[in-house]
């Protein structure tokens, strides 16, 4: 019977010894140490920062707020996700690298998958502002 491309060739004592590290190599990802990209206590803002039925529009929320102010915002209000997070990416690779784009959003996922969609592409994640309907995101372009 022949392999398929799919088997693993070699001993079982070849699969648990693990990865062999080359003399001269760049470190792996598994030697390297990670620090966390952003300090937690700087990602939000405390929930009293920002009334929770804010007439201020959302640009204008986060300067008062004392949060940097979007380069660009994204208006996904009245859209479902993942929408909001397709709009993210295809526009935060319009804006210059350290400048924060902004996300209008009312979908309750959005409150949740914006931060983890910065995670997953290490951009920072700014700020999170209650809006009268929905929230004001802000993410800040890492690369």
């Amino acid at each position: 019977m022949s392999r398929g491309w799919f088997s693993r060739k070699g001993t079982a004592q070849d699969r648990q010894a693990g990865p062999v590290p080359v003399p001269g190599a760049a470190p792996t990802a598994s030697t390297v140490p990670v620090a966390p990209a952003v300090p937690a206590a700087s990602t939000v803002p405390a929930a009293s920062t920002v009334p929770a039925a804010s007439t201020v529009p959302a640009a204008s929320a986060a300067s008062a707020a004392g949060q940097p102010r979007a380069l660009v915002t994204i208006d996904a209000l009245g859209r479902k996700c993942p929408i909001p997070i397709i709009m993210l990416a295809e526009q935060i690779r319009d804006v210059p690298v350290g400048a924060v784009i902004e996300v209008l959003a009312d979908d309750p996922a959005a409150y949740t998958d914006v931060p983890a969609w910065c995670g997953m592409k290490s951009h920072e994640f700014v700020f999170r502002d209650e809006l009268e309907s929905g929230w004001a995101f802000g993410i800040r372009r890492r690369y």
